[in-house]
């Protein structure tokens, strides 16, 4: 168990920094300004939230299996809340570039999802 945590984890690592400087490359190429998220905090705030739901529903699927599609569920919702809370700063339009903020946040947000999703049907199809 302990073993596919740490694969995952490495995985996710990799994928987050690949993800990162492929995102900090097309930025600085076509964007000069100032942000007011800064992307490495998008790319904690996603990972953390993708190694939670993870660390969550591996907790969960051993305890109670035939409940993992529900926590799934729940904690998606929360995590898309916690979402509009992490960006609510843009919403209130604290940023001169909310457009692109929202994009620079939301873009990663599916990808790690995506990320999330792959990796949590891989350890569900072994259980």
């Amino acid at each position: 168990m302990t073993k596919d945590i740490g694969s995952f984890l490495v995985k996710l690592l990799g994928f987050s920094l690949l993800l990162f400087f492929v995102h900090f490359y097309i930025l600085s190429q076509f964007f000069t300004g100032e942000l007011y998220l800064p992307l490495w905090s998008i790319y904690c705030f996603n990972a953390i939230m993708v190694l939670a739901v993870y660390l969550i529903l591996r907790y969960y699927s051993k305890e109670q299996p035939s409940n993992v599609l529900k926590y799934f569920l729940l904690l998606t919702l929360l995590k898309m809340v916690l979402a509009i809370v992490f960006l609510l700063p843009i919403f209130l339009k604290k940023s001169a570039h909310s457009q692109l903020e929202i994009f620079n946040f939301f873009i990663p947000y599916f990808l790690f999802l995506i990320f999330e999703i792959m990796g949590l049907t891989k350890f569900l199809q072994k259980t």
